[in-house]
């Protein structure tokens, strides 16, 4: 959908089309709305608050709609003697797996089993026989902090290669032309939403339901609040 379809539908939502009033819309008032309502709406799904209780990956409709968020980058693992940390991209969003090949004196590349572990059961993790790093076994744990991911290996293997598959933060629309406000600095490319035209449409809704918000609008307010619900 095009960025200019998107702001006549915000506009119509909110009956200011015409409007010459008071409340007539800036255009880097709607990119901010709509891209703040993208990832409100994002944060909803993966989480599962909302009208059918469904998070990630929990229904064909939520691994559609949610598809165009998940990648898998490369990362360069950096050697931190007991593991290997991972930079984490600045486009993060949400978790999803980290993949490692690992190889010792002995074997080659092997791909480990890697589980998402918590960083307060570190120690416990390490001393435990049935949890702690095992290059026979191919598993091994992670944990986040400080925007990194780190790879447990007890010295007992070496990390050959490494990637991330997260979900990344939406795409922010830009309107070629709108200045934005905060930086003064003139938009030169157009950018369009990432998402397809159907999740861009329950999006508009919620844009709206922001905007409504912040012009005082209770009526609009209301309709974009439980539209946006009701098609999730």
């Amino acid at each position: 959908m095009l960025n200019s379809t998107i702001v006549i539908k915000i506009k119509q939502r909110l009956n200011k089309l015409d409007s010459q009033d008071y409340d007539n819309l800036e255009c880097w008032q709607i990119v901010e709305a709509f891209n703040k309502a993208q990832v409100e709406w994002s944060r909803r799904q993966l989480h599962g608050i909302n009208i059918v209780k469904e998070g990630d990956e929990q229904s064909t409709r939520r691994i559609d709609d949610l598809q165009a968020l998940l990648v898998t980058s490369p990362i360069t693992a950096t050697d931190e003697e007991i593991a290997y940390s991972l930079p984490i991209p600045e486009d993060y969003f949400q978790w999803k797996r980290v993949d490692v090949y690992a190889k010792n004196n002995c074997c080659a590349d092997r791909r480990m089993t890697i589980y998402l572990a918590e960083e307060a059961n570190l120690n416990q993790l390490l001393r435990d026989d049935a949890k702690k790093p095992s290059f026979e076994w191919a598993e091994t744990f992670a944990t986040i902090k400080d925007n990194r991911v780190y790879v447990y290996t007890n010295g007992q293997f070496e990390v050959s290669n490494a990637s991330l598959t997260y979900y990344k933060q939406p795409t922010k629309i830009q309107i070629q032309g709108c200045v934005d406000p905060y930086t003064s600095v003139e938009t030169i490319t157009e950018v369009p939403c990432g998402f397809k035209d159907d999740i861009i449409e329950v999006i508009i809704d919620e844009a709206v339901s922001i905007l409504a918000g912040d012009i005082e609008s209770g009526n609009q307010f209301s309709r974009g609040t439980e539209t946006a619900e009701r098609n999730n």
